[in-house]
């Protein structure tokens, strides 16, 4: 039979012999095997028959399997000769006389053609091939037979295509593949796994997870491998860390897990498929990285810098840095720079003096190294010259600082704190054991996040200096204590806004004017810093020398409107009278604006005259009457200019309260101005009160400690002048009248117990009197008026204004004035709405006035 198909060949292969064996058994075994032998067993899958030949060369033992194979039964079969059973009729006759050559003796393997069963629905079956073994044998008696062993040779051909398939799959997968067995050790490797942990593939044959993993690791995986063998769920992208042996180099894998069945269906093992994405892991973590820099970075730029001073910047600068940068972060700024030296000391050799001003810790309150205590915040120090720190401040990089023994910190940088090329600090940034150590994108994020902190603090250094500047300005412009007044009791408060908001341009005055009287002035400068403070003062400044002149009150604000339209030009307030020349449209962007409430008391008559410009109205609080703000013309603000100013006079009762005030008192932005103002009326109930208590209890109820802008606030309570302290009398405009003038002032003196001054008075009484009938017109008066000091007025109708002059020794008149100016305190002349006044001032006797004798004074102007 080997000539008739042309693939058949007589076997030589060792091999040959453990196949004869299996198919001795199987012939053996007959079809209790196919019985037996479970569905998805390896002869269900390969299609192995078998059937024996008798001695007389006819089957005898036709198995179930060769039914299936050859659609022959077992009863036609049987008795047949095997080469008309199943071989097409053309092949016959050589198979029969190999038949021959079988029962010879001789074994034989060939691969024969053979027609499948027909459908069931009647369609004729097709050509197979069969590879026949055929194996002499003997009976109990001695006789020669055969047994054969059949297999369909596509199928056996599909499944060494499949198992190549398989083994070229695991061989070749670029992935980790490991089949553990039932004890959890690996049974196969494949080539891709034994290329990252070495060897070959049978080298990792018998190990365990605990030879690849740290013990934790190994101990978690081999839970998850338990549990995929006791429940079959399989694990998706399971992440698994460990060392290469023999390296510490970190890797990481990404493990699928599915348990594996035999034919049986009982687990056999784990599938264990491994990705190494150390890779990917590292590209993730730059990825991660650069994206939590990048929002560190954003929220930087919008937490740091929100203040103005220089404690709060660097605290912001630690809330942001940690823990989403580091465990541990402090922020040490040079001494001199925070007590306000005009230069910081900049790249010095780094041992200066420094300032803890912040520190911030994530895991605890400990020191960046084990053995030190740490700086607390607040406390002054320095850093070794050899020290990383001193080095980053003197070179101004930053420093890698070498961890101590027993240190929790195991990796620390030093910044220094840069800003427009001049070291301000250093700021420090620690991550303790269980972090990752710091790299060269984390250095860089560092000297990034340090250098905007830094410019921020430069920015507040500048700003409170200029503060502080401008609040020593304010303040030195304002009056000293508790300024007094005649005829007034006065208390005032300022509080500056607090370090984070620029100062104010409120101010407030109290100025003495001639007859006992007083200008009360409160004012507010828009705008904020030194700018502002400085228009304060010039303001302030000129509002005193309008005061001195005795203009009405609409008159001073009229004039204060052209300085303050002039204090934005280059040439200042000497540009005033130009700028108020300028049409209305013209560009007021360099134009200051403010507002300003002018008051003149007098104390004589209790009588006091508002002008307003663009303020806040004065409040008034009467004996025994709720507080009202009163009704004063608002006017337009200094500095726009055009508009006229009105005048308001209100006589004022005894014990009444009066008070002034800017807009920090009650404008917040926690409520409208109109709140504001009535909860400041409704704070004004008891005016009885002592000055003081009442101006305490005002701003406690206020609630004015927010600092959002300055606040001024001027109290003074009437107190008017005694009538019996008051001498008044008109005379005619006849020469007697100097007499009598000296005569009134005599006898009013004598009242007071002042005979001291009598002499002084009567003189230059004498001398006001006679230069009113020679330059004056209409009727005459005189008045005294007796406070703190004693002042003599006397008024007329006209409106020439006297001048003081140098007489030549030839004249015989022309030293009145001069007389005047010799023995009193004070003079001067001021108009009235119905002409002029012209006073003195003379101190009242018992201390030291410095006055000059009448006798000497009369003799000096010879």
């Amino acid at each position: 039979m080997s000539e008739i198909p042309a693939k058949a060949t007589e076997s030589e292969d060792p091999s040959d012999g453990a196949r004869n064996q299996a198919a001795e058994a199987a012939a053996a075994t007959g079809d209790a095997m196919w019985q037996s032998s479970p569905p998805g067993s390896i002869y269900d899958y390969i299609k192995v028959a078998s059937f024996s030949i008798s001695p007389g060369g006819l089957v005898d033992q036709w198995s179930l399997r060769a039914e299936q194979l050859f659609g022959v039964p077992a009863a036609r079969a049987v008795g047949m000769d095997p080469i008309e059973a199943f071989i097409d009729p053309d092949l016959r006759e050589r198979g029969q006389r190999k038949m021959a050559e079988i029962l010879d003796g001789r074994e034989w393997t060939g691969v024969v053609p053979f027609r499948m069963p027909d459908r069931a629905d009647g369609t004729r079956g097709e050509e197979g091939l069969a590879e026949v073994y055929v194996m002499p044998t003997r009976t109990a008696e001695g006789d020669k037979a055969a047994v054969c062993i059949v297999v369909d040779v596509r199928t056996l051909r599909s499944i060494e295509t499949d198992l190549a398939a398989s083994q070229a799959i695991f061989g070749q997968s670029p992935f980790g593949f490991l089949l553990i067995d039932i004890d959890l050790r690996v049974r196969r490797a494949n080539e891709r796994f034994a290329s990252i942990f070495g060897g070959t593939p049978d080298d990792h044959r018998g190990n365990g997870v605990h030879d690849y993993l740290p013990r934790g690791e190994a101990e978690r995986v081999s839970a998850t491998l338990r549990r995929v063998l006791e429940s079959g769920q399989s694990i998706t992208d399971m992440h698994v860390t460990g060392h290469v042996p023999g390296s510490e180099e970190r890797r990481h894998w990404s493990v699928n897990l599915y348990r594996v069945h035999g034919g049986t269906g009982r687990p056999i093992g784990i599938a264990w498929l491994g990705t190494d994405i150390t890779a990917r892991r590292a590209a993730a973590r730059e990825a991660a990285n650069a994206r939590r820099n990048l929002a560190l970075l954003n929220e930087a730029g919008a937490r740091i810098g929100n203040s103005l001073d220089l404690e709060t910047t660097a605290r912001e600068l630690l809330d942001v840095v940690v823990p989403g940068f580091c465990d541990l972060a402090t922020v040490d700024l040079y001494q001199g720079l925070l007590t306000g030296d005009e230069t910081p000391p900049g790249l010095t050799d780094g041992s200066a003096e420094l300032r803890r001003v912040a520190f911030a810790s994530a895991v605890s309150d400990v020191p960046f190294t084990g053995s030190a205590d740490p700086v607390a915040v607040g406390a002054v120090h320095h850093f070794p010259f050899n020290s990383p720190c001193a080095d980053a401040l003197r070179t101004a990089r930053p420093q890698h600082v070498p961890a101590e023994d027993g240190s929790l910190v195991q990796s620390t940088l030093a910044v220094p704190m840069v800003a427009h090329d001049t070291v301000v600090g250093l700021a420090r940034f620690a991550r303790t054991k269980g972090s990752e150590p710091f790299g060269d994108r984390d250095r860089d994020l560092a000297v990034e996040l340090a250098a905007r902190a830094a410019v921020c603090i430069d920015n507040a250094r500048l700003y409170r200096r200029e503060h502080e500047r401008a609040l020593i300005l304010q303040r030195s412009l304002l009056p000293p204590g508790d300024p007094e007044a005649s005829g007034l009791d006065i208390a005032c408060r300022y509080l500056p806004g607090n370090a984070a908001t620029e100062v104010g341009g409120d101010w407030f005055d109290v100025i003495e004017l001639p007859g006992h009287r007083t200008a009360l002035v409160v004012g507010d400068v828009m705008g904020r810093g030194l700018r502002a403070a400085v228009a304060m003062g010039e303001l302030r400044t000129a509002v005193r020398t309008l005061a001195l002149l005795d203009l009405e009150p609409a008159e001073v604000l009229s004039a204060l409107d052209e300085i303050a339209r002039g204090l934005g030009t280059p040439g200042g307030v000497q540009q005033a009278t130009r700028t108020a020349r300028q049409p209305r449209d013209a560009d007021l962007s360099e134009v200051y604006l403010a507002t300003c409430v002018y008051a003149v008391y007098d104390s004589v008559t209790r009588r006091c005259t508002f002008a307003n410009a663009g303020h806040l109205p004065p409040v008034l609080v009467e004996p025994g009457e709720p507080a009202l703000m009163l009704d004063v013309p608002p006017g337009m603000p200094l500095g726009v200019g055009g508009e006229p100013f009105e005048e308001v006079e209100v006589e004022l009762p005894e014990g009444a309260l009066l008070a002034l005030y800017t807009d920090g008192l009650v404008e917040s932005r926690d409520h409208p101005l109109d709140e504001g103002l009535q909860a400041f009326v409704g704070a004004l109930t008891d005016p009885s009160s002592p000055l003081e208590d009442v101006c305490d209890h005002v701003l406690n109820t206020l609630d004015t400690h927010h600092g959002e802008d300055d606040i001024a606030l001027l109290m003074a309570r009437v107190q008017g002048l005694p009538a019996d302290s008051v001498g008044d009398w008109t005379l005619p405009r006849e020469p007697r009248s100097v007499g009598r003038a000296r005569e009134y002032a005599r006898a009013q003196l004598v009242s007071w117990d002042l005979e001291p001054l009598v002499d002084t008075t009567e003189l230059l009484v004498s001398e006001l009197v006679t230069n009113a009938l020679r330059y004056g017109e209409g009727e005459i008066r005189l008045r005294l008026l007796l406070d703190r000091t004693l002042v003599c007025e006397v008024w007329d109708s006209g409106f020439v204004q006297p001048r003081r002059r140098r007489a030549r020794d030839t004249d015989e008149g022309g030293r009145g004035l001069q007389l005047v100016g010799l023995l009193s305190a004070a003079w001067g002349s001021r108009r009235t709405p119905r002409g002029k006044t012209v006073w003195f001032e003379l101190p009242l006797p018992g201390g030291e006035t410095g006055l000059t004798d009448p006798a000497e004074a009369l003799l000096s102007l010879f």
